[in-house]
């Protein structure tokens, strides 16, 4: 089964590396072509109608796992990911219970228990897989909420007698408005905190928002420190928020989404100190884990909290197991839960851990090699991060028609960023697969589309 499925999996591959990146297609192309031959009336070959499905995936979406997708973090897959989620979909396991799925709870227990151990955290810990880094953070700030405030889970915000406030900077993942509308805190409980030049926590203004918050009665809840923001990847301060958030008594939480996978590089961990003093952390393994959409993971140092905050008591479900069993539904957001782990589980157990911080220390030298080429040809970086995202300018530059051209002529995907209030272009490496042949043409064809073909051998002046 295996060598079948890898056969397909390398026809893929090859085949996207042949395809277009960029899909050429308009709305109403595809829903005209559905209607056309979807209208459920009778029944049609699953063979026939699985190539289709295949071939309106290879052309119509952007090519995520292409080793020149330079976009947002959407990672080349593992196979043993894609053969995880083929044995799930067979079996069908539902993890909210315990009893129900044995196996599958104790898997996923076993590899969170691995990566909380890599992250500094106490045995203790709880953690749970997520559908990604916003259910995640919703957990942190739920978990938060229900150990700061008794009556919160009770009685709801109306029972507090002070306003709760959430800091964090204009760099940190937007779901946390989502967040703070869907729990109830209202969006004008974030308090956006200063960033320095190098785009990271200002810790002297958060302290000074922190105690203006308390001079007027506000009630400061959560420190969310982001390690490897998604604009720019900057690292904030992570053991200085810590120690504030320990003296002030505020539950620190590091949105790890991306940059987390750093914890198992020797190379990288370092850049990551300071996440052991987390009372919460968020990791995406379908990020920087390079495994399949949804994988998402929830750590907390306080299972206690945890249990208060998801508890719930249904007659209809299984019984608890003897000894240390769990049952998810009561420690987490979901209830009907799909076996999320097997796919970090397998990738994991196949690569080891070296083969695992190769591929997440590959990505980082490729997105150095090109850091240089862009210098030496002119580009300007315009930011400071030792994770594999490169957001890179140059005078002149009509940034709109630049993306737009590298996208129509099948070089790369790369996106747009803000930068202290600028437009720059932002080329994150997210393949395993990217080679330094990939980024040096890619690097070349930019500049020959901005009129700069032997801008490697030029001054910046001369371009």
């Amino acid at each position: 089964m295996i060598f079948e499925i890898g056969n397909d999996f390398a026809r893929l591959q090859e085949e996207l590396l042949k395809g277009p990146i960029y899909p050429d297609v308009t709305p109403s192309e595809i829903r005209n072509y559905l209607a056309s031959r979807y209208d459920f009336a009778k029944s049609m070959d699953l063979n026939a109608v699985v190539a289709d499905v295949e071939q309106m995936l290879s052309t119509w979406q952007v090519q995520v796992t292409h080793p020149r997708y330079f976009g947002l973090f959407n990672p080349s897959v593992t196979l043993a990911s894609v053969i995880a989620d083929m044995l799930v979909a067979m079996y069908n396991p539902q993890l909210a219970a315990w009893r129900t799925s044995p196996a599958a709870n104790e898997i996923e227990r076993h590899t969170l228990g691995w990566l909380t151990a890599k992250f500094g955290l106490p045995a203790e810990t709880l953690a749970t897989f997520t559908s990604g880094g916003s259910e995640a953070n919703l957990s942190a700030v739920i978990v938060a909420l229900t150990r700061a405030f008794p009556r919160y889970g009770e009685h709801g915000l109306q029972s507090l007698s002070a306003t709760p406030a959430i800091y964090l900077t204009e760099e940190a993942h937007h779901s946390f408005s989502k967040i703070a509308h869907m729990t109830g805190l209202g969006r004008n409980a974030l308090r956006t905190i200063a960033t320095k030049p190098d785009l990271t926590m200002d810790l002297a203004d958060l302290e000074r928002r922190v105690a203006e918050d308390r001079r007027e009665g506000v009630a400061p809840l959560m420190v969310v420190g982001t390690a490897g923001t998604t604009a720019a990847g900057a690292i904030d301060p992570l053991p200085e928020i810590g120690r504030f958030c320990r003296d002030e008594g505020l539950w620190f939480h590091v949105d790890a989404a991306w940059g987390g996978a750093a914890i198992v590089s020797p190379a990288l961990r370092h850049h990551l100190k300071g996440i052991e003093s987390a009372d919460s952390i968020t990791c995406d393994a379908h990020k920087w884990f390079s495994v399949s959409m949804g994988s998402g993971m929830f750590f907390c140092r306080h299972p206690e909290s945890v249990a208060q905050a998801f508890r719930a008591d249904a007659a209809y479900m299984p019984g608890r197991a003897m000894g240390e069993a769990f049952d998810p539904y009561t420690s987490s957001v979901q209830w009907s839960r799909r076996f999320i782990g097997l796919k970090l589980f397998l990738t994991l157990a196949e690569n080891g851990e070296a083969g695992q911080a190769e591929m997440i220390e590959h990505q980082t030298r490729m997105a150095d090699v090109m850091r240089k080429a862009l210098a030496d040809s002119g580009w300007r970086i315009v930011n400071n991060t030792p994770l594999p995202l490169i957001c890179f300018t140059r005078d002149g530059l009509d940034l709109g028609g630049f993306l737009a051209s590298l996208r129509e002529n099948q070089i790369a995907w790369m996106s747009e960023a803000r930068i202290k209030g600028a437009p720059v272009v932002r080329a994150c490496v997210t393949s395993y697969k990217t080679t330094e042949n990939d980024v040096r043409w890619v690097v070349g064809e930019m500049n020959r589309l901005i009129g700069c073909e032997d801008a490697a051998q030029l001054a910046p002046a001369e371009c």
